[in-house]
């Protein structure tokens, strides 16, 4: 047989003595109706005859494309980027395979990238970019009866596996309590990231809880990332420089800040404290290692696909919160106040 011609099914089923459509199901993703013995057997002469499937013929025959796709709004986030290799290897460990899409946090180019994991048969999705204000993408799989998960964000309502953001935002504001601090500020991320606003929330809640009032001028809205931390700082420090706390709602975020607060004169570690969210490594890298609150990315990702494998097998799962903690490094420990 010519090395360019592929082996086909019924090429199988002739070498193994059975009919062509035993051979298929014993060679799908989930076989069933063929026994083990006879499974084992057709799958090692497909092997032995160099059988490689075709995807586009089997998805066409079955309906099934054996593929599900992830949306985040920029792969090379390290948060999001973890979240989506733990998501993949529990996929593949499932017998899928993933396809990912950046959205920018662009809501017209999130619904063209769905489209075209659509049009491609894609099974379900890992949301990692819901909107708060308003979610045209998870509106229309719900409308569409297509099975979604998100992680990272969470909108109430929705299978969801995402941290207690709320819980962790509180963990930072109780750690700046108990170190003396009542003039905080808050570097508060885009309005329409649950991650965000949770986060806000839980930090100034907790401040309320111990008799102490944030202001609003005292929480300043940004971008999601080091730009973002260091205008947001720069705002407040501006406006209000009486602070000697800063939580910023992620690490990328809260490094920009550290920028800021030197060009106010100001020594992280010394006479201001800045904690960031998330605890990637590179947070006890730094000159001053940096205080954060560390969020499960790795389980969220592999829980999130398994959710998302359970949905699809007809097995309904209910919004799930992973348990953040507190990493306490000299950024907030070493300040004199």
């Amino acid at each position: 047989m010519a090395a360019s011609e592929p082996v086909t099914l019924a090429q199988i089923a002739k070498r193994a003595g059975v009919h062509i459509s035993t051979v298929s199901r014993a060679l799908a993703l989930n076989s069933t109706g063929v026994g083990l013995d006879t499974a084992t057997r057709i799958r090692a002469i497909a092997e032995e005859m160099g059988y490689h499937p075709d995807p586009a013929a089997s998805a066409l025959r079955t309906r099934r494309s054996g593929a599900l796709g992830i949306i985040v709004p920029r792969i090379t986030d390290y948060v999001l980027a973890r979240i989506y290799e733990s998501a993949d290897d529990a996929a593949h460990a499932r017998g899928y395979t993933t396809l990912v899409a950046n959205s920018n946090d662009d809501p017209g180019l999130r619904m063209e990238r769905l489209e075209k994991m659509l049009a491609r048969r894609v099974e379900g999705f890992l949301i990692g970019d819901a909107r708060l204000d308003g979610d045209d993408l998870v509106q229309a799989l719900k409308r569409r009866g297509i099975p979604y998960v998100l992680v990272n964000r969470r909108l109430r309502g929705h299978p969801s596996v995402t941290t207690d953001d709320v819980r962790g935002g509180r963990l930072a504001g109780e750690h700046l309590i108990g170190l003396g601090h009542r003039n905080v500020g808050v570097i508060a991320g885009p309005e329409y990231a649950s991650t965000c606003v949770e986060r806000t929330h839980g930090f100034v809640e907790r401040f309320l809880s111990a008799g102490i009032s944030v202001p609003d001028s005292c929480v300043q809205p940004s971008a999601p990332d080091g730009e973002g931390g260091h205008a947001g700082a720069d705002a407040l420090l501006t406006r209000h420089p009486e602070i000697t706390a800063l939580f910023a709602i992620n690490d990328f975020a809260a490094i920009g800040a550290v920028g800021a607060a030197r060009e106010h004169g100001r020594i992280v570690g010394r006479d201001i404290a800045v904690i960031g969210y998330n605890d990637i490594p590179l947070m006890s890298w730094l000159p001053v290692p940096m205080s954060s609150i560390a969020s499960p990315m790795d389980e969220m990702g592999r829980r999130g696909s398994e959710a998302l494998h359970d949905i699809l097998t007809g097995v309904d799962r209910e919004p799930e919160l992973l348990e953040p903690t507190l990493q306490a490094r000299d950024s907030t420990l070493r300040v004199e106040l």
